[in-house]
């Protein structure tokens, strides 16, 4: 990024590309990270979480998984839109399984059932993460759902955290895989950051980044952005990003309403209202005056 030495950062501070290193947790994400942990340890049935796009699973996901010890060993399938037989391999290539890809859905079962035994006598632990589920076919639930079947006398040998768009909440209402929907055991909704976490998560990835320094985002900045992108953190990223570009091009070493207003109207994802930004104008013009009276 052209900024980073006019601001003294190591790395860029916005990126879209989720880095566990710049994990925020915010109430809902800590009480989403707390959810799994908590799902982790009970060790039994299916684990939900969703989230509108750009509030962060993906992230989540990956700093769930950092957490784990040498005692788990987990699978993590971005894309999980994939045909029963598909998903069955790929599963196979996560946890390690040379498998034929001649094999048939009951073989490779068969196979997928030998590995976990071996990883449970190792004492092992399986956790497979599945992103973007929204996406994937019910054909390939139930068959995720007949995996988790596998289990010792004492515990299931896989356990299955689904990630997704609010959209999976209506492909499990489905009645042809009910089965699964009552295997949730735990779940939680991933929520936007509130006004005061927004001025909170850019001072924290700027800090992760290397800044060190009174705030760069003034109030109003920070306040225009939160409501431009209504606390998605995606799109506070590309904002933030935007705004520091503007600020570096004019030598500034503070971003103020201006620079976000110009990153937001540049931005078609965000909430642009007009009369909302002629009234926030006036309410500037108006505290300069009162200001300049003061002084007088």
């Amino acid at each position: 990024m052209i900024y980073l030495q006019h601001f003294r950062l190591r790395e860029p501070p916005f990126g879209i590309t989720p880095d566990t290193s710049f994990f925020y947790a915010c109430t809902s994400t800590q009480q989403a990270l707390n959810t799994l942990l908590v799902a982790v340890a009970n060790g039994e049935g299916f684990i939900k979480i969703t989230g509108e796009v750009g509030t962060g699973k993906t992230l989540l996901c990956r700093k769930l998984l950092a957490t784990l010890d040498d005692s788990w060993v987990s699978a993590y399938v971005p894309n999980p839109n994939l045909a029963p037989k598909t998903l069955l391999h790929a599963l196979a290539d996560e946890l390690g399984a040379k498998v034929d890809s001649a094999l048939d859905e009951h073989q490779l079962m068969k196979s997928l059932y030998v590995t976990l035994l071996n990883f449970a006598r190792q004492k092992k632990r399986v956790i497979v993460c599945l992103d973007e589920t929204q996406a994937m076919p019910i054909e390939s639930m139930e068959t995720l759902r007949l995996l988790t079947n596998l289990e010792t006398e004492k515990r299931k040998l896989l356990q299955v955290i689904l990630f997704g768009q609010p959209e999976l909440d209506a492909r499990l209402a489905k009645d042809s895989i009910r089965q699964l929907r009552q295997r949730i055991t735990f779940q939680h909704r991933l929520g936007n950051l509130t006004t005061s976490e927004t001025s909170h998560y850019l001072r924290h990835r700027m800090a992760v980044a290397g800044y060190v320094g009174d705030p760069v985002f003034s109030k109003l900045a920070a306040w225009s952005i939160h409501r431009a992108s209504g606390g998605v953190p995606r799109l506070i990223n590309i904002l933030a990003n935007k705004s520091l570009m503007l600020a570096y091009g004019q030598g500034l070493w503070r971003v103020g309403w201006k620079e976000a207003r110009a990153a937001i109207a540049d931005t078609p994802a965000t909430r642009r209202q007009g009369l909302s930004w002629v009234l926030l104008g006036i309410a500037v013009l108006a505290a300069a005056a009162l200001g300049w009276i003061m002084l007088r």
